[in-house]
C-alpha cells in the first residue's frame, strides 16, 4: 500500500515539473528577463525616458505586480513544502542509522564548502579593492535614499550571543516560529518529527504520513500554477528594477558586480571539481543533468521554488538514491548557501572598503564566522540576502544606509547567487549518494 501511495505521489509530482519543463519555461524567463531590461531602459529618466517623470515609477508598480503575486505564492507554501518533503525524506529512509551516517557526513560539508565559499570572497574583494574605486557623490546619493531603508524595515534579526543562537534552535512555538519564518527552526522541528516517525510503528503514523505525502503534492501543484506566471513575473520585476535605478547604477558598482561574479563563479569550478574527484561522476555530464534547474534557480532568484525540480533532477537524471536527494535538497535550500554567504562577505568588505573601515585579520575571521552562521538558516526565497547582510553590516560598524549603494543590482546578483547554492545542494546530493551506503534495515511493527 505504502509502494502506491509512494507511486501515486511521485507521479503527481513528475506530472507537475514535467508540465513546466515541457514548456521551455526557462527560455521564456530569459526572454521575460531580456524584455524586462529594455523595457526599463526605454522608461526610466537615465534611459529613453519615453514616458513623463510623473507616470515612471506608477507604470514600473504595475509591471511589477505579476512578480509580487509570483512571490506571495512561493512564499505561501515554501514551509509546508519544505516540512513535508524533510519529514517524508527521513521516514522514507526507513532506517535511524541511516539518518545518522547521513548528519555525521552532511552538517562538516555544508560548513566546509561554506567556509570556502566564503574564503574566496574574502581573497577576491581583499585583492581587487572595488570600495576604492566608487565615487563619494554616488556614495552621498545612495546614503540620501531610502531605498536602503525601506528595504530592511520590514524584517529584523534578533541580536543573540552563540549560545543564545544554539538554544533558540530548537523551537518552543511553532506557530511563532512560522510568523516569523525562523526556518532553521522549522527545520530542526521536520528533523525532530522525521526521527520520531522511524521509532513508532508504519500503522500508528500513516496518517501523518499521508498527510505530508498530500502537502507535498498540493504546495507543488500550487508552484507549478505560479511558475506559469514567471516569464511575466521576471519581465515586471525586471523592468521596475531598471526604471528605478537606471543603467547609471550599474556602471557605478560595476567592480563590485564583477568581483562578486568572478567569486560565484570560481565556486562552481569547486563544485565541479568535487564531483570530478569524489563523486565518480562526469564534470560535464553533472552539468547537462541539472542545466534545466540551474536557469529556473537562475530566473526565479529563489532555491525554494526550484527544490522541487532539483530532486526530480537529482534522482532521474544523477541516479541519486530517492532517501537522500529527499533529505539533502531540502536541508539545503535552508543551510547550504554558499553563493549568497559569498555575497555577503564581498558586500560586507567592499563597503568597509567605500566607507573606509580597515578591520584587522581577527576582524575578518570573526566575519568569516559571523556570515557562517547568518547565511544558515535564511529563507530561501528573493530578496533575504540583503536584509541579512544589514545584520552583518551592523555588527562590523558599516551604516545600514550603505546598502542603498548596492540595492540596485542586488536582484542581478541574487539570480546569480541563487544559481550557485542550488548548485552547491545538488552537488551535495550526489556526494552523499556515494559516502552514505545503501543500509539494510529492519522492518518496523505494521
Amino acid at each position: 500500500m505504502a509502494e502506491q501511495e509512494s507511486s501515486a505521489r511521485g507521479k503527481s509530482l513528475t506530472k507537475s515539473t514535467n508540465l513546466i519543463l515541457s514548456n521551455r519555461l526557462w527560455l521564456k524567463i530569459l526572454i521575460g528577463m531580456g524584455l524586462g531590461a529594455l523595457t526599463g531602459i526605454a522608461l526610466s529618466q537615465t534611459g529613453l525616458a519615453l514616458l513623463p517623470e510623473k507616470m515612471v515609477l506608477p507604470t514600473g508598480e504595475w509591471l511589477a505586480l505579476p512578480g509580487v503575486i509570483f512571490l506571495g505564492l512561493i512564499q505561501m507554501v515554501i514551509i509546508p513544502l519544505v516540512v513535508c518533503s524533510i519529514i517524508l525524506g527521513i521516514a522514507d529512509s526507513g532506517s535511524m542509522d541511516f539518518v545518522k551516517r547521513m548528519g555525521l557526513r552532511i552538517v562538516p560539508y555544508f560548513i566546509g564548502t561554506t567556509i570556502i565559499s566564503i574564503t574566496i570572497g574574502v581573497l577576491l574583494v581583499q585583492t581587487i579593492k572595488p570600495g576604492l574605486a566608487i565615487d563619494y557623490e554616488m556614495v552621498n546619493t545612495a546614503i540620501s535614499a531610502d531605498s536602503a531603508s525601506n528595504a530592511i524595515s520590514q524584517k529584523t534579526f534578533s541580536e543573540l550571543t552563540i549560545p543564545q543562537r544554539i538554544g533558540n534552535l530548537i523551537p518552543s512555538n511553532l506557530a511563532q516560529a512560522e510568523l516569523e519564518r525562523n526556518m532553521l527552526q522549522i527545520i530542526i522541528a521536520a528533523i525532530l518529527v522525521g526521527i520520531a516517525l522511524l521509532s513508532i510503528p508504519r500503522k500508528t503514523v500513516k496518517p501523518l504520513i499521508d498527510l505530508c505525502m498530500a502537502g507535498q503534492v498540493l504546495t507543488m501543484r500550487i508552484i507549478s500554477w505560479a511558475m506559469l506566471l514567471a516569464p511575466y513575473a521576471v519581465f515586471g520585476l525586471i523592468a521596475n528594477i531598471t526604471i528605478r535605478t537606471g543603467f547609471n547604477a550599474l556602471v557605478g558598482v560595476g567592480l563590485y558586480m564583477m568581483t562578486v561574479l568572478v567569486g560565484l563563479g570560481c565556486m562552481m569550478m569547486v563544485y565541479l571539481l568535487i564531483i570530478r574527484f569524489f563523486s565518480g561522476h562526469k564534470a560535464t555530464s553533472f552539468m547537462a543533468g541539472i542545466r534545466e534547474v540551474q536557469l529556473l534557480a537562475f530566473s526565479t532568484s529563489s532555491s525554494g521554488a526550484t527544490m522541487p525540480f532539483s530532486i526530480q533532477a537529482a534522482e532521474e537524471k544523477l541516479g541519486v538514491r530517492q532517501e537522500v536527494s529527499r533529505f539533502i535538497i531540502p536541508l539545503g535550500a535552508t543551510i547550504n548557501m554558499d553563493g549568497t554567504a559569498l555575497y555577503q562577505a564581498i558586500a560586507a568588505l567592499f563597503l568597509c572598503q567605500v566607507f573606509g573601515i580597515d578591520l584587522s585579520t581577527g576582524q575578518i575571521i570573526l566575519l568569516v564566522c559571523t556570515t557562517v552562521g547568518a547565511s544558515i538558516g535564511t529563507p530561501a526565497t528573493p530578496g533575504v540576502g540583503i536584509v541579512v547582510l544589514a545584520t552583518i553590516l551592523t555588527g562590523i560598524g558599516v551604516p545600514a544606509e550603505g546598502i542603498g549603494l548596492i540595492i540596485g543590482v542586488d536582484r542581478i546578483l541574487d539570480m546569480c547567487r541563487t544559481t550557485v547554492n542550488v548548485t552547491g545542494d545538488l552537488t551535495a546530493s550526489v556526494i552523499m549518494n556515494k559516502w552514505v551506503p545503501v543500509l539494510k534495515t529492519e522492518a518496523r511493527e505494521t
